[in-house]
């Protein structure tokens, strides 16, 4: 080796460290905000519960402001998801070091988080006991990355394949129900279709999240890890996201504006522009529709060309959150559950047995959202400064 590559060895080393810190952050950034919009989309549901919204949206029914706020939360679950596959890869293959396998990491984690959904976070859902569990973006995130654990070994190519079958393929079987008689019910509702998986039991247990399309998002995930690696230059990173994220957003308006295929609730004019801009961005998440994951993923492949090289006061606010994912997202359900009962006692039913917002009184899911964020926000990171710190295992999981 000359002397002038031994002298750019550090140099060289230290960029592809720089790198591959700034993708990093650029993951726990949009996670965390994710995780931050998500909390807003908590808040709705704890105080207007009395005042929930359809899926899809009914475009009529649903003010503009509760409409685009959901509209912001539908982003959550495919981020999420997809990064989980992403870090997984990560994981997996370690900047400087021999790959190993993800195959045991997938699996721990994701029997804990199935664990959780089935206990910790229904109770904290209910508020106690619960007579009905719901299986909902928990479930899927853990029963996605079960999947992925025997499914790492395959090769790419033949992922990628998979998980575009799944996510573009999938819609065509969502008019295809099976009466709960059938012996494949259960599994059929498992992986597509919203519904009752056992009312024979107590607690019973109802899926909210069909899991097949995450399955295809979180493989979608991996496969895009090298994208991430640190030997690839940041700038080139930036322009390949773009240009992906771009062409699921083309495609989303060439195939809404059709009415041809991806969304089972075609759109129309409405009576006003307003109206119509809602109908046509109006998507079904339970399944999400391939157009409901082609505007959510191009959105969270834009976002993480746009956190790239972001290092300012929101990026680093957010990825606070974003390096304790579980932590702050079980603390939030439990301060949520604890807030509202709080608010019961003082000021009582006045939604039925509930306690409820006005619907003229959404702007306070926007202030509470706000002030709940900024209220865990030192918690959350003392959590997340211990969790690098720590040699303990388990802390490791939140």
């Amino acid at each position: 080796m000359s002397s002038i590559s031994t002298r750019s060895l550090p140099s060289a080393v230290a960029t592809a460290s720089a790198v591959h810190g700034r993708r990093i952050v650029s993951i726990d950034a949009l996670r965390g905000l994710v995780m931050c919009i998500m909390t807003m989309d908590h808040v709705r549901e704890t105080l207007y519960l009395h005042l929930q919204v359809s899926d899809p949206m009914s475009v009529v029914d649903t003010p503009a402001q509760v409409f685009f706020s959901r509209l912001a939360a539908h982003f959550c679950a495919p981020a999420f998801v997809f990064l989980t596959g992403l870090a997984a890869w990560l994981y997996a293959h370690p900047a400087g070091a021999t790959p190993r396998s993800a195959r045991e990491f997938l699996l721990k984690r994701g029997a804990l988080i199935l664990l959780l959904e089935l206990t910790l976070v229904s109770f904290l859902w209910a508020g106690e006991l619960p007579k009905v569990i719901y299986l909902q973006v928990m479930w899927a995130i853990g029963l996605s990355m079960i999947v992925l654990a025997f499914a790492s070994s395959l090769p790419r190519r033949l992922l990628l394949a998979i998980g575009l079958i799944i996510i573009c393929g999938h819609n065509a079987l969502a008019g295809i129900s099976l009466p709960p008689e059938h012996p494949l019910y259960v599994p059929w509702t498992l992986l597509l279709h919203r519904g009752w998986v056992s009312q024979d039991t107590i607690p019973q247990i109802r899926l909210t999240y069909p899991a097949l399309p995450w399955i295809g998002v979180i493989l979608l995930g991996w496969v895009a890890g090298p994208l991430f690696s640190p030997q690839v230059d940041g700038r080139r990173r930036q322009r390949i996201l773009v240009g992906l994220g771009s062409a699921c957003w083309i495609a989303l308006l060439l195939l809404r504006a059709s009415n041809l295929y991806g969304e089972n609730a075609p759109w129309q004019p409405q009576t006003s522009l307003l109206l119509t801009v809602m109908d046509f961005f109006n998507y079904t998440k339970y399944p999400p529709s391939l157009d409901f994951l082609l505007l959510t993923l191009g959105g969270t492949l834009l976002a993480l060309a746009l956190f790239e090289y972001a290092d300012n006061p929101f990026s680093r606010f957010v990825s606070t959150y974003g390096g304790a994912p579980m932590f702050f997202y079980l603390l939030h359900l439990a301060v949520l559950v604890v807030g509202y009962k709080w608010l019961l006692v003082v000021f009582g039913p006045n939604q039925g047995s509930r306690f409820g917002l006005e619907p003229d009184q959404f702007w306070m899911v926007w202030l509470i959202t706000g002030a709940l964020v900024l209220a865990l926000y030192p918690v959350t990171r003392a959590f997340a400064r211990y969790k690098r710190r720590t040699t303990l295992a388990w802390v490791k999981y939140f």
